[in-house]
């Protein structure tokens, strides 16, 4: 089961005037099933996990000992465990974000975060999936999805089941009507200041084979 913390949806819901009824549902196996084969279809590799602890282990096994990884900022997955996993100093990846992070100089900080998106594992959520196979994501400044068109090696994607909507077209609607929504809760109560679409990745195909590979989670993750 998902770690819910401060900043999960659930304790922003209230504050965000967002609609989970519309846009959080857990759709039926058949819809599910009839969204991978859309995925797949695309270029994109799809892994099924029953939860956030299973997301998190089959995590472990994509990546090898070594290898360079970033991650994006991504609710989803603090959820799974994912930050607290790496905190604990022994997934014996070459993790970027540390280095970004005791980083003092600007200018030399600024490079290595802009080289991170060429990170040969970037880790991240996304905020839809249409049920033709698009995938969808946004951010503020771009750090989070700058890696998924060509830059990253390798293109993980931790996204619960929650986040699939019919089309393309929904997809990006639940964007502006609930993921932005929450994403600026947060954004507010964690940074005192409010969040803004800068920055959109529509993933609708990938024709490197095996570069994007989606573990899709059985439950609701994220925003």
């Amino acid at each position: 089961m998902a770690k819910i913390t401060e900043y999960s949806a659930i304790h922003l819901i209230s504050e965000a005037k967002a609609d989970p009824e519309k846009w959080n549902r857990i759709p039926t196996p058949d819809v599910v099933e009839k969204t991978v084969r859309e995925m797949e279809k695309r270029g994109i590799k799809v892994i099924f996990a029953p939860d956030g602890k299973e997301a998190l282990s089959e995590l472990k096994k994509i990546i090898p000992s070594g290898a360079e990884v970033m991650n994006g900022s991504s609710t989803t997955l603090i959820e799974i465990g994912y930050e607290e996993f790496i905190s604990e100093g022994k997934s014996g990846w070459n993790l970027m974000h540390n280095k970004i992070t005791v980083e003092n100089d600007d200018r030399k900080r600024a490079e290595l975060r802009r080289k991170s998106v060429t990170a040969d594992y970037f880790i991240s959520g996304a905020n839809a999936i249409a049920q033709t196979g698009e995938i969808v994501a946004c951010d503020a400044s771009g750090s989070r999805v700058g890696a998924w068109p060509f830059g990253a090696g390798h293109l993980i994607l931790v996204v619960g089941i929650n986040k699939i909507v019919p089309t393309l077209h929904d997809a990006l609607n639940r964007v502006w009507e609930y993921a932005y929504r929450l994403e600026n809760a947060r954004a507010q109560k964690a940074y005192g200041m409010p969040s803004v679409i800068g920055k959109c990745i529509i993933l609708a195909h990938e024709k490197n084979e095996g570069r994007v590979t989606l573990i899709l989670v059985k439950e609701a993750l994220g925003y």
